[in-house]
């Protein structure tokens, strides 16, 4: 696994292997950056179910101002932090390791507002319309922020967001949504 993009691209990503988790294909990684490219630069970016912490790493790569990692699975955060720190990214970076639940609680405590939140639980779970009212609620978003979606099936989203794009990939979707509200 590797950088696809942007300062970093090609340097190697630590942790394909851990367990509980599962990489994003490097095209799929490639596909959305190419979307979101022009909106990367010098935003503030959420890595939920972080994983290796490829999708925020490449958001680094590609200008964001900062990007926090977020995942429950202590050895995926330690993965994170080796990978922050092999590549010299730690003052762009901020990992905690908290559920989902307790991590966007800390966030909406901080007032931290995102531009880009990338959201791939594992597949089991069905928390993203769960997530989606979080972001509302605790006013994570704004209504030019992005939020990405990861999934094993196509969702049903709530109202207060419109699908911007949304693509399959082999056995994988993946949904670009903003606010209508």
């Amino acid at each position: 696994m590797r950088v696809i993009s942007g300062f970093l691209k090609g340097r190697k990503i630590d942790g394909y292997n851990i367990e509980g988790t599962r990489a994003t294909m490097d095209r799929v990684k490639e596909s959305i950056f190419a979307i979101i490219f022009n909106d990367v630069k010098d935003s503030i970016f959420l890595d939920l179910f972080a994983g290796t912490g490829s999708i925020g790493i490449e958001a680094v790569s590609n200008g964001a101002k900062l990007c926090y990692f977020s995942d429950i699975n202590k050895k995926a955060i330690n993965v994170i932090n080796k990978n922050i720190n092999n590549f010299n990214i730690s003052d762009k970076s901020f990992v905690i390791n908290k559920d989902y639940n307790d991590a966007l609680l800390y966030f909406k405590n901080k007032d931290i507002v995102f531009d880009i939140i990338y959201i791939d639980p594992p597949y089991r779970l069905d928390v993203y319309n769960d997530i989606l009212d979080k972001l509302i609620k605790y006013k994570l978003i704004s209504k030019n922020s992005l939020v990405i979606l990861e999934s094993d099936s196509k969702i049903q989203f709530n109202n207060n967001y419109t699908v911007i794009r949304e693509k399959k990939y082999s056995n994988k979707y993946v949904s670009i949504l903003k606010l209508t509200i």
